[in-house]
């Protein structure tokens, strides 16, 4: 049962525009990225200024300790792309250091058997070899034409003003402070006296901010040295030597060698639309499964009905049997790159792409380096800790990530799709694409259409505001849980998407995320 309103709505108000267009989890990130397409960027400036400015204004979710991918679009080459830039364990990792506890589950993100004191989900035991600013650069390089260091320098003021803590704040940071008190430097971040959570009054109004003046030098350093210097200079040194303070296994010889990669999507047809789904380790795979079963599933009509959310259930539950007993890093590819945020980005000249990338875990491994002031991942809590298994923990490794960064080409409309949450993260993606491609919904009607979550071993989680016949279609295949969207906990993913018809171009965030919104280059509000 429910304590929350069922008279209550929430809704998104979705601009169409000549101008560019960045849709992110944090307004503020958003405006930097609108401010750079503003000044004349490109969709992939406007990406670079994105992604480091959303690690300082939602610090939990990404930053330049974690991993990720970008899927592309070059509108003059009508080309796809996906950058990878995902984790991988380090080379000297030991798998006899995460001993097993049978019969006991994980307690976070994925149904692996649990490790003794969960050193594979926190802690520096859990930390392994970012991406993020590997990823930025190669895309940078590729098609940018922003100096580096000025696309930074907005995350750099940011960082030096330091996050607000609003009520939104409050409540991220409450959540985790039992683990982030374990960790003095975590804790002097985010907590007060080392174990209080830093809340906003109730009713009072509150301008206290995070003290992020180490990561706001940080940021500067790598503005002004390039991105090699988080790899092979400054910045990698202090990084390894924090998280070899702390137990965990990174070397410098693991950054060294890092590098992201440029790869060609996976295209399919689905119906009369083209997916480009993103390549590599992601979750792509495992959506252009879901696509082929849901085309032959179902025929679409005017709007969902319930035997297109029961193929859609059925169809992701197939996906993800499948992606637990065969998906990973089998070592058969020679060269490759080993709670997560999404946004999109889309310019006047029609180019695009959505980036998703993560620390994995809400506040990662919840450790922070004191060097530079930011949080580490925990991407190897990615590998499954039991050996034998194409995703087995080894050293080396790279990581099988849940990320979707999508691209679609449905008649005369383009669009750049991603979500965070997770394993969730392919549902909320495949429901979207079914809304826009199946029953030709425009982004403001498919972001405010229940959506359901089929992403564990069995039975599906429903929208509460879907009728009763869409669930008894459902428990055909199933237990079928219903619940509300809420802004805590979610129990669906968090998406984010741009559009773009002719010229015109818009995008919106999950409705129900208080920060996210979609910022134009030529609206109110552009700017730090």
């Amino acid at each position: 049962m429910s304590n929350f309103s069922k008279t209550q709505k929430i809704r998104k108000e979705v601009i169409w525009t000549e101008g560019g267009v960045v849709a992110s989890q944090h307004r503020k990130a958003a405006e930097v990225g609108a401010a750079v397409l503003a000044a004349g960027g490109d969709a992939i400036d406007a990406a670079v200024a994105t992604s480091f400015a959303v690690g300082v204004v939602e610090p939990w979710m990404s930053g330049p300790m974690g991993g990720g991918m970008m899927t592309l679009w070059r509108a003059d080459e009508q080309r796809a792309e996906t950058i990878e830039f995902g984790m991988r364990a380090p080379a000297g990792l030991k798998p006899e250091t995460y001993p097993l506890e049978p019969g006991h589950k994980a307690g976070d993100l994925f149904p692996w058997t649990r490790v003794k004191e969960d050193r594979n989900v926190y802690g520096a035991t859990a930390v392994a070899v970012p991406g993020t600013v590997a990823g930025m650069e190669l895309a940078h390089r590729r098609y940018g034409r922003v100096a580096w260091s000025e696309l930074l320098a907005p995350a750099v003021t940011l960082a030096e003003q330091g996050m607000l803590m609003d009520w939104y704040a409050s409540l991220m940071i409450a959540s985790a402070t039992r683990q982030l008190a374990q960790d003095p430097d975590a804790a002097a971040l985010f907590l007060v006296d080392g174990q209080w959570p830093n809340i906003a009054g109730w009713t009072a109004l509150s301008d206290a901010r995070l003290d992020q003046k180490t990561h706001a030098t940080t940021l500067q350093r790598l503005a002004e040295h390039g991105a090699r210097d988080f790899y092979e200079g400054e910045i990698a040194q202090k990084l390894v030597e924090d998280v070899q303070a702390k137990g965990g296994s990174l070397a410098l010889d693991d950054f060294a060698a890092y590098r992201a990669t440029a790869c060609a999507p996976r295209r399919i047809r689905y119906r009369d639309a083209v997916i480009h789904a993103p390549s590599g380790l992601s979750a792509g795979a495992d959506l252009v499964m879901a696509l082929k079963l849901m085309e032959e599933g179902f025929t679409p009509g005017a709007a969902p009905s319930p035997e297109s959310y029961a193929s859609m259930a059925a169809a992701l539950g197939s996906a993800y049997r499948h992606r637990l007993d065969h998906s990973g890093d089998t070592g058969e590819v020679v060269q490759a790159p080993a709670c997560t945020t999404t946004f999109s980005v889309v310019d006047r000249h029609g180019n695009m792409v959505n980036v998703t990338q993560t620390l994995l875990s809400m506040f990662g491994s919840h450790v922070v380096s004191p060097q530079t002031g930011m949080l580490l991942n925990n991407g190897i809590m990615w590998f499954d800790p039991e050996p034998g298994r194409p995703n087995s923990l080894a050293p080396g490794k790279r990581c099988l990530m849940n990320i979707c960064p999508t691209l679609g080409q449905s008649g005369d409309r383009m669009f750049a799709i991603g979500a965070s949450g997770g394993r969730k993260i392919l549902p909320a993606v495949t429901n979207l694409i079914s809304f826009l491609c199946d029953f030709g919904m425009d982004l403001e009607e498919a972001f405010h259409t229940p959506r359901l979550d089929a992403s564990g071993p069995s039975g599906v989680v429903v929208d509460e505001a879907l009728p009763e016949t869409v669930l008894a279609a459902l428990r055909a295949f199933g237990p079928v849980k219903t619940a509300k969207a809420t802004v805590h906990p979610y129990a669906f993913a968090v998406p984010a998407a741009v559009m773009r018809k002719g010229t015109r171009n818009c995008g919106v965030t999950e409705v129900m995320t208080p920060w996210g919104d979609a910022v134009h280059e030529d609206g109110d509000g552009v700017g730090v």
